[in-house]
């Protein structure tokens, strides 16, 4: 943006250079006006091009860059002659770099500005008399001038305001789409990593293990005795003790463990780079873990009954879960088969229990 800035003003320049040979302006103020213009441009291009803009507010430093040629292009109208109206353009333009890199505040400062600069410029034409000086002509100029300022202010602040509708649309759809990914990728009530795309990261982590030979356990987790718990206190307090074993479940598992909600009371967990013998020891501490949860039988914010003398006693709940290691070669589903028959195992052993089914290649199944 300084880059064309200063291809513009080299234009302008050499403007004011044409009509100094055209004899329709004088070569002095011309020359002066050249070297002050020159000279901003090159004191901007080197605090950007230095990095030392990059400590301020405004890096591009975009409103200083128009308030001096605002103020050039006003002394360049006063000392033009008769060729003073190519400023007006010129001013239009300036006010254009506006548009993308300054506040609607801002614009309404730089057009008061503007005026202010360009009314100082007329009467300074009107003082000095200059031969061939129409007065009608200077009120032209000003209210030209007048028009050029209102009408880039007012399209700027259009255009100010059409960014930020767009930037408010553009924010409101991120969020939108990161709600959907998280509706397609979770569990709405625990949070937790849903089936589909639990199955994806399985696959993804088989191909891994594939190609690094690291160990991959597998385990599936049930709520004991779920059904009763919907009978007996309700479908909200169900979803209670799903959240509650979610959420003790994730202060158990690992940062690189995926654990995810398989289906009404049922999970799985997915232990990356992790022997049977280490999987097994963190699935006892999440299950005691669970035993230890008092999930509360009616909701906290639930007016009390009238038939009932004292709240009821809060649930406990168990759960079951069954383990396995996962073979290289072999499809995921076969993995979770061999999990779901090792907590078939947990569950006919008692419930509350870790049960694993280890299988080598090519050997037979181990529990």
């Amino acid at each position: 943006m300084a880059g064309l800035a200063a291809l513009l003003m080299a234009c302008c320049m050499a403007a004011m250079h044409i009509a100094v040979a055209a004899g329709l302006a004088a070569a002095g103020p011309v020359r002066i006006w050249t070297v002050m213009s020159a000279g901003g441009l090159l004191l901007v291009y080197g605090l950007i091009r230095s990095g030392v803009s990059k400590r301020w507010a405004d890096p591009s430093l975009t409103l200083a860059q128009i308030v001096y040629a605002i103020a050039c292009n006003a002394v360049a109208y006063s000392i033009g002659g008769q060729a003073r109206g190519i400023a007006l353009p010129i001013l239009a333009v300036i006010l254009m770099f506006g548009m993308f890199g300054l506040s609607t505040r801002q614009m309404l400062g730089v057009m008061l500005y503007a005026l202010a600069a360009f009314a100082v410029a007329i009467m300074a034409v009107e003082l000095r008399g200059e031969p061939g000086h129409s007065p009608a002509l200077s009120a032209a100029y000003g209210i030209m001038t007048a028009v050029v300022l209102l009408g880039s202010t007012f399209l700027t602040t259009r255009l100010q305001a059409t960014r930020e509708l767009l930037r408010r649309q553009k924010h409101e759809l991120a969020r939108a789409l990161d709600h959907i990914r998280d509706l397609a990728t979770h569990d709405e009530l625990t949070g937790l990593l849903n089936r589909r795309h639990m199955l994806e990261l399985m696959r993804l982590e088989q191909r891994r293990v594939a190609r690094s030979g690291h160990q991959l356990t597998i385990a599936l987790l049930d709520l004991d005795h779920f059904k009763a718990v919907n009978d007996t206190h309700g479908h909200a307090a169900g979803d209670r003790v799903l959240r509650a074993f979610a959420q003790a479940a994730r202060q158990c598992v690992r940062e690189a463990d995926v654990l995810s909600r398989w289906g009404g009371e049922e999970f799985v967990l997915m232990l990356c780079n992790t022997p049977p013998e280490a999987a097994r020891a963190l699935l006892e501490r999440l299950r005691e873990a669970v035993a230890r949860l008092q999930v509360a039988a009616q909701a906290p914010d639930a007016p009390p009954s009238a038939s009932a003398e004292a709240p009821p006693a809060p649930l406990r709940i168990t759960v079951s879960i069954g383990f396995t290691l996962h073979i290289p070669g072999e499809k995921i589903e076969d993995t979770l088969e061999r999990a779901d028959q090792a907590l078939y195992a947990a569950k006919e052993g008692g419930r509350n229990r870790t049960a694993g089914r280890l299988k080598a290649p090519g050997g037979p199944a181990a529990q």
